[in-house]
């Protein structure tokens, strides 16, 4: 049996050399665990160290048995991308025309309550990371910077503010009239927030605002000493809708919300306003087309990030039919559960105009403040390439529902 014979040699130390290369030193510990976070789930790996546990968990968790998060993310994870090859895929063109104006790529920042909670930067943060990329942020009625503070940090920025209706209608249509003067171009109303949801692990925190320094949160907070030097040298949470509050999140909720409204109120709101008309909280077709009917320019459909109805309907399986519905009279929009840049072009293969994230932008924060924001969005940014390029679209226009498949809804088969 013959045996094939390799020649040994002793390596120079130019081929160790080669062989040899040592990572970058990066001096700044920020810039350091940012650069070497490459997916949305590693940003929230690292929030997850640095945050308290209430904050990290009141962005990190959904309503009741968290079914409708739960889902949200499955129905992302059980679909099938459909390539198509030998397509010229060098340059992809990632920007859409949404409601009248160019953004640079189909991504913006969806309002999220209560944001400085989460990393001193907060709004500013989401406001100006949103205006150098390109893209749009919006400012919820819960926010923590005024509505004039952050059309300050993003004066070049395309601003959103997003509107509960109070019970106090007239304290409500203030905050319009502020946010049309600070310049904010579009207004969304959301209208799946007739009551609270039952955010349990909040209840269980005892989430409050601001946030209660017991012995538990005492102890879970001595990891995590930036996230507390930060927010007690800093000027203390000032909300975009009211000037103070103790107590906790679930009671402020619903103190505020307004359980009666209707979509006379919405024509009502159509009247007032005179930018684009943005409806938040859509979950089935009769509502997308009666909220347009009435007046809106575009519908997000959305669950509120699983944080309201447990087992609500999820919002792309819902898409195709709507779309189908709606035609061209209004633009739809998706949110909920998009945690990769595979879940956007998916969702615009499926039918959707553009897409919203909230959490991935929030785990940014909690991850490294307004750096931590441009991460979230260059990791983004990177994956809705990459993923087009594998399909063969070359631009957004290009994707189409013959790029995707649904495996299954809810089983695991």
């Amino acid at each position: 049996m013959s045996q094939v014979k390799v020649k040994r040699r002793i390596p120079s130390p130019k081929d160790l050399a080669q062989l040899l290369r040592f990572r970058k030193i990066i001096l700044s510990p920020r810039k350091r665990r940012l650069t070497r976070a490459l997916t949305i789930y590693d940003l929230r790996d690292i929030a997850k160290r640095r945050t308290p546990q209430a904050p990290f968990d009141y962005t990190d968790g959904g309503a009741d048995t968290e079914t409708s998060l739960t889902r949200a993310r499955a129905a992302y994870e059980k679909l099938e991308f459909q390539p198509k090859i030998l397509l010229n895929v060098k340059d992809v063109d990632l920007s859409v025309q949404m409601l009248g104006k160019k953004m640079s790529m189909p991504l913006g920042i969806a309002p999220t309550g209560f944001t400085r909670m989460m990393q001193t930067e907060g709004e500013y943060a989401g406001a100006c990371a949103a205006a150098d990329a390109g893209i749009p942020f919006t400012l919820s009625t819960m926010g923590t910077r005024s509505i004039e503070d952050v059309a300050k940090a993003a004066p070049t920025g395309r601003n959103w503010f997003q509107l509960y209706m109070w019970k106090d209608r007239d304290r409500s249509m203030a905050l319009v009239d502020r946010a049309k003067e600070a310049g904010f171009d579009t207004l969304v109303l959301t209208v799946d927030v007739p009551v609270a949801g039952a955010r349990l692990r909040d209840v269980r925190n005892g989430m409050t605002i601001p946030p209660s320094l017991t012995s538990k949160t005492i102890l879970n907070a001595i990891p995590r000493p930036a996230w507390w030097i930060n927010f007690l040298t800093t000027d203390p949470l000032k909300f975009a809708s009211l000037d103070s509050w103790n107590g906790t999140v679930a009671e402020l909720l619903d103190s505020m919300f307004d359980p009666t409204v209707t979509y006379e109120d919405l024509k009502w709101i159509r009247g007032q306003w005179n930018g684009s008309l943005v409806v938040k909280g859509i979950q089935n077709v009769d509502d997308a087309v009666m909220s347009i009917d009435a007046g809106a320019d575009a519908i997000i459909l959305s669950n509120h990030g699983g944080r309201q109805l447990d087992r609500a309907p999820v919002p792309l399986h819902l898409l195709p039919e709507v779309v189908k519905a709606v035609g061209n009279k209004a633009e739809v929009h998706v949110d909920t559960g998009i945690m990769h840049g595979a879940d956007v072009v998916a969702a615009l293969a499926s039918g959707a105009k553009f897409t919203w994230i909230g959490r991935a932008y929030l785990y940014g924060l909690m991850a490294g403040g307004k750096p931590g924001v441009d991460r979230t969005l260059e990791i983004l940014r990177t994956q809705i390439s990459r993923t087009m390029k594998l399909l063969g679209a070359r631009t957004v226009a290009e994707l189409n529902p013959d790029h995707v498949r649904f495996i299954a809804r809810y089983s695991d088969k």
